[in-house]
């Protein structure tokens, strides 16, 4: 591997704290891995491909199987950006051990850099235990999909004063636990600036602030591939109506029988 696409590690993510801001968006196949390879710092093997993958309500359902799925074939496409991918629910929840060996797990099979663990309340325990076993982790903070059940839905947090102190205690116990980055998600934008300016680990926003140290989105959100976005998410492509279309045209010449035309057929080749 050449210096020019030498991959990025944990240190150098953590480095960037105050810095240029970090890019981050997910994938979950190997054409996307190589296309948002080329300008994001971080690729994100998100749970959120039960959602836009796989139809699901919301991400509960995904499995640590399916995470290993998309993540191989995340890094079949990938040369220098640093790849994380989720714990899915159920996988860590029950304490250090479990945690640790779902993440030896997900390393071992898909040969990915680091994991990202929702930080609830327990959570700075386990996060400590994986990193001093040499598992860089990714904390995330804020709205956290996988506590749709007991929060009652996907609701923006730090509106109170209840939930502005915990999701700021839940980031510093994360930073001090030695993730190298953290997620904040869905939060009032000062509250988000405040925690930036409370953990010494970059922070990575999404429906957060631009005072992060970064932000990352999803990237069929972001692409207009899905009928609907949060409020957070900006539309960089409207790619669900260029498929459309694509796929309106072809039906319209299937019918019409034009196509396949002359230039798309085999022909006998006359010695």
């Amino acid at each position: 591997m050449t210096e020019a696409t030498k991959a990025l590690s944990a240190p150098d993510i953590y480095a960037r704290k105050g810095g240029t801001p970090l890019v981050v968006l997910t994938a979950y196949t190997t054409p996307m891995a190589q296309i948002v390879d080329e300008y994001c710092d971080i690729v994100l093997v998100g749970d959120s491909l039960g959602n836009v993958v796989h139809g699901l309500p919301n991400t509960l359902g995904v499995t640590m199987d399916m995470m290993i799925l998309h993540a191989k074939a995340v890094m079949r496409g990938v040369k220098k950006a640093f790849v994380v991918v989720d714990m899915p629910f159920g996988s860590y929840e029950s304490g250090p051990i479990e945690a640790y060996q779902n993440a030896v797990r997900l390393i071992k099979e898909t040969g990915a850099s680091a994991v990202k663990l929702e930080s609830g309340q327990a959570v700075a325990e386990t996060i400590r235990f994986l990193v001093d076993r040499g598992i860089p982790v990714m904390g995330h903070v804020g709205l956290r999909p996988q506590a749709v059940n007991s929060d009652g839905g996907f609701k923006a947090k730090g509106r109170t004063q209840s939930e502005r102190d915990i999701a700021i205690d839940e980031a510093i116990k994360t930073d001090e636990a030695g993730a190298f980055a953290i997620v904040i998600e869905g939060v009032a934008e000062d509250l988000a600036a405040d925690i930036t300016r409370a953990v010494k680990a970059p922070t990575i926003g999404i429906g957060a602030s631009k005072s992060c140290d970064g932000q990352v989105l999803v990237l069929d959100d972001m692409l207009g591939l899905m009928d609907w976005s949060p409020k957070f998410v900006r539309r960089y492509a409207d790619l669900r109506g260029i498929v459309s279309e694509a796929v309106k045209s072809y039906a319209h010449d299937v019918r019409a029988r034009r196509f396949p035309s002359e230039k798309e057929t085999y022909q006998v080749k006359v010695k």
